[in-house]
């Protein structure tokens, strides 16, 4: 069966930074900016943005372009004979359906903030009130499955219309419509009346704050974020690199969706911190900042409902970006092991991931009593992915792209600069053979202990 690619570079770009951008860059990276003191946790979040998560895509982009398969198989294709390697690509495709498994959830949530923010379901509500509303909703089991079957239908339907005509068309406007409404919701904040004080908190390092919190935690949790935000480790990027042709270096391309990537964070911050600090509301809440303290300010703004609702569109479509993604790289991966055809993919993954969805939102009402070592369904879910698949994951990649037990660094070096753009120097070996994996490994081990 031919392979088939992306039709523009653009497409590459959006899908790439669509998969990478979601739940983590508008909901995790604001409450754990404001966790971790604003300013200077955002410039620790940039170093590691740019010494981690950027080599290790480009690594993955390389893997995929080379071997033009889904996660699943590419091993096989880049392997000497005998290797395990390919091991990993089992795993890295279980990844992708446990991490769906719960985001499928999330996104519901979004979907539905939409609708009670759209329909008035928060007006004159307080702070209890609308804490009130979210629990309800969560307990609600049917309404939650019925909107995670919506997303589950249309984001493999969406994919089930082909790569270029359904996947690529509509990321693509749907990516640059989340840039649109960002924009406007952005330059909306900062002219709140008491937002500068929110922008000083967010743009302006203090060192002194940093030191309070604890500089090792303020590290840890920027490298976490940093890490996490692109999805790195279960083939999520690896499966763009498998449709582009080799007219571009990649390195240049992971800038490219990096940028794009923390451009969609740093937003998200500008959004929300001068909103908070003009309310008063505590920027440092945690999970519940968007859920929670952002309905009230949208309670207290003229056009409260307009921007609640314009906002919460904001949130689907990032969540959406992000299941279109990760569903494609199940459909791929279905479709190398079985020779299916596309729409067959679609149909038995939709129906399999339909079913699996359904103990997380379980997970919060009738099965909330049950634990997994301690852990909630959700929680267990997000461990398993966030906690060990990711790091180990991409672990696994820079061992496989720079040692001679691999792929090896000459072979990825040959494949990442081939092309136009930016490209990986010599002098970057030693950096990304010793240095990148001890941090990766030190992730690993500090987000295990942490639990």
């Amino acid at each position: 069966m031919k392979r088939e690619s992306l039709g523009s570079r653009l497409g590459f770009i959006l899908l790439s930074a669509g998969c990478a951008i979601g739940i983590g860059n508008v909901w995790k990276f604001p409450y754990m900016a404001g966790q971790y003191g604003g300013g200077a946790f955002v410039l620790v979040y940039l170093f590691f943005l740019a010494i981690m998560g950027i080599p290790v895509m480009t690594m993955e982009f390389a893997m995929g372009r080379a071997s033009r398969k889904s996660p699943v198989c590419m091993y096989q294709q880049l392997e000497k004979k005998g290797q395990k390697w390919h091991f990993h690509g089992y795993a890295a495709m279980l990844g992708n359906y446990i991490l769906m498994m719960f985001y499928t959830s999330v996104t519901a949530w979004m979907l539905q903030y939409f609708v009670k923010t759209a329909t008035g379901a928060f007006v004159g509500k307080d702070v209890a009130g609308v804490e009130g509303v979210f629990n309800a909703m969560m307990g609600n089991a049917p309404t939650m499955i019925l909107y995670m079957g919506i997303v589950v239908v249309v984001g493999f339907s969406v994919c089930a219309i082909g790569l270029q005509k359904g996947l690529e068309r509509i990321t693509k406007f749907m990516m640059l419509a989340l840039l649109g409404i960002m924009i406007v919701l952005a330059i909306n904040s900062m002219f709140m009346e008491g937002g500068g004080e929110g922008l000083k908190f967010y743009l302006l390092p203090d060192f002194g704050k940093m030191a309070d919190i604890g500089v090792a935690n303020v590290i840890v949790g920027a490298m976490n974020q940093a890490f996490f935000t692109l999805s790195l480790g279960i083939g999520s990027m690896a499966i763009f690199g498998s449709y582009i042709n080799k007219d571009r270096s990649l390195l240049g391309e992971a800038v490219n969706v990096g940028v794009l990537d923390t451009g969609v964070a740093l937003c998200s911050g500008l959004i929300i911190f001068p909103a908070c600090f003009a309310y008063g509301v505590e920027v440092s809440s945690g999970p519940p900042l968007i859920f929670i303290t952002l309905p009230n300010i949208f309670n207290n703004i003229s056009m409260g409902r307009f921007w609640g609702s314009l906002f919460f569109v904001f949130m689907s479509f990032a969540a959406l970006s992000t299941i279109f993604a990760v569903f494609e790289n199940i459909i791929s991966c279905t479709m190398d092991l079985s020779g299916w055809s596309r729409k067959k993919a679609c149909f038995v993954n939709g129906i399999a991931m339909f079913i699996l969805s359904i103990p997380c939102i379980l997970g919060f009402s009738v099965w909330q009593d049950v634990k997994i070592a301690g852990k909630g369904i959700m929680d267990m879910e997000d461990f398993v992915v966030s906690n060990l698949l990711l790091p180990i994951g991409s672990l696994l990649f820079v061992l496989f792209c720079t040692t001679r037990y691999g792929w090896g660094w000459e072979k990825f070096l040959a494949e990442a600069n081939e092309g136009k753009g930016l490209k990986v120097a010599k002098w970057m070996r030693p950096y990304m053979t010793f240095v990148l994996p001890v941090i990766i490994l030190v992730l690993l081990i500090v987000g295990l202990y942490k639990e």
